[in-house]
Parts: C-alpha cells; sequence; structure tokens
C-alpha cells in the first residue's frame, strides 16, 4: 500500500487501500471525544485522491487541478517525529509534541487541555485520558511514551485512508492515513512512516502535502 504526491496533482493510492468516511464526535460540551465510521467508500485497486479541493467529483480527482493550475508544492518538514518533537514529562509517562503536524481536530481540548494533563497523570483517571487524547488526534502530532523506555503508546489501525468530516464546524477536514502506509513525495523520497498522519485535501494548507487545518477558514466541504 502506497500514496504518491502527484507534481500539483492529486493523491495516487495504490494497493487497494480502504477508504472511510469518518466524522469527529463531541459531547454535549462541544468537546471533541471519539470518531465515528459514516460509509466505506468503494474503490479500485488503484485510485486518484482529490488534493487541489476542486474536484467535482470529490473525493476523487476529476481533473480539474490543471484547470486551476493548483501549486501543490510540498514544504512539510523531513526530519524524523522525534527530532521535532517538543518532550514534556509527567508521572510516569512522557508527551513529545509536533506543533506543525495539527490538523485542528481539537481531541487535545478536552477536560483543560492534554497539555496540562500530562503533569496530571499520577490520577489514574487522567492517567487513561491522557492516553486517550493523544491516540485520537489523526496528525499523529501526540504521541505518548513510556517516561523510562520511550516505547511509544500508539493505537492498533487497519492501514486505511479516512475523509475526515467534522459537522460541529460544517466543514471537511483531511485525509486522515492510518496505519503506516507509505507516502511517498513527487520527488520519489519517501516520507516518514507513521501510524498516523493527515493529509491536505482542500489544497490550502500551508504545510502541504499535511493538513494544517486550513480547511476551516476556507470553509471547505466534500459534498
Amino acid at each position: 500500500m502506497t500514496i504518491t504526491v502527484a507534481v500539483d496533482g492529486p493523491y495516487i493510492v495504490r494497493g487497494a487501500v480502504p477508504l472511510y468516511r469518518g466524522e469527529i464526535v463531541v459531547n454535549e460540551a462541544g468537546e471533541a471525544i471519539g470518531w465515528r465510521e459514516v460509509e466505506r467508500v468503494p474503490v479500485a485497486e488503484t485510485y486518484a485522491l482529490c488534493r487541489c479541493g476542486k474536484s467535482g467529483n470529490k473525493p476523487l480527482c476529476d481533473g480539474s487541478h490543471f484547470a486551476e493550475g493548483f501549486d501543490g508544492t510540498e514544504v512539510a518538514e523531513r526530519e524524523p517525529y522525534t527530532e521535532r518533537a517538543a518532550c514534556t514529562t509527567g508521572p510516569g509517562l512522557k508527551l513529545l509534541d509536533a506543533r506543525k503536524l495539527c490538523a485542528e481536530a481539537r481531541f487535545c481540548d478536552r477536560a483543560g487541555g492534554l497539555w496540562n494533563l500530562i503533569h496530571e497523570c499520577d490520577d489514574p483517571e487522567k492517567l487513561d485520558l491522557v492516553e486517550e487524547e493523544a491516540a485520537l488526534c489523526p496528525s499523529g502530532r501526540y504521541v505518548t511514551c513510556d517516561a523510562e523506555t520511550m516505547e511509544p503508546h500508539e493505537p492498533e489501525l487497519e492501514p486505511s485512508i479516512w475523509l475526515v468530516e467534522d459537522p460541529q464546524l460544517g466543514v471537511s477536514g483531511g485525509l486522515w492515513v492510518r496505519g503506516g502506509i507509505q507516502i511517498i513525495s513527487a520527488d520519489g523520497t519517501p516520507y516518514e512512516i507513521r501510524n498516523r498522519v493527515t493529509l491536505c485535501r482542500c489544497g490550502e494548507s500551508k504545510n502541504k502535502p499535511l493538513c494544517d487545518g486550513s480547511h476551516i477558514a476556507s470553509e471547505f466541504k466534500d459534498f
């Protein structure tokens, strides 16, 4: 399974990668608390996902990037995650945070914020919440690790792509690439394989090919 970024064009997905549509679920307080699978989208062995945000056949590419003169230049950093992430140590747990990967899914905001909860991990309930919030982050911005061994605590995810929908904000989000699928840049260079990555599909990210939350300001909708 691979995802190749085409020059100023779509994502070419190979290997019959399953494609789902999923929603961010919020509680009564408006806090993001989970994911809901909405549908499985039928796809072929190889398919092209729109990256410019202008396709009339979303989520698939219809060639609109040509007419739009889409500039898909990749500017995301290539350094390994651990070299980019800041580390905060709490009781028995470390929290790695690579801020530039944020896709604005907001799972880290619950109960006072993940950055505060990490300091309260001597409370079993707070510890569970820290692990849960970090694991729900689709971009992998946050990763929790054992305080001594630095062994990362990653959720088990089926290799797949989720089309993120954000009903609370009324927008469609990025492409949540799950389960360690190889992403290859337009110049042929492979990105670091990670369990959780979010790719831009609105065409507006300033951190292409990664999602930076620009779909919110641009009010991007995949419907």
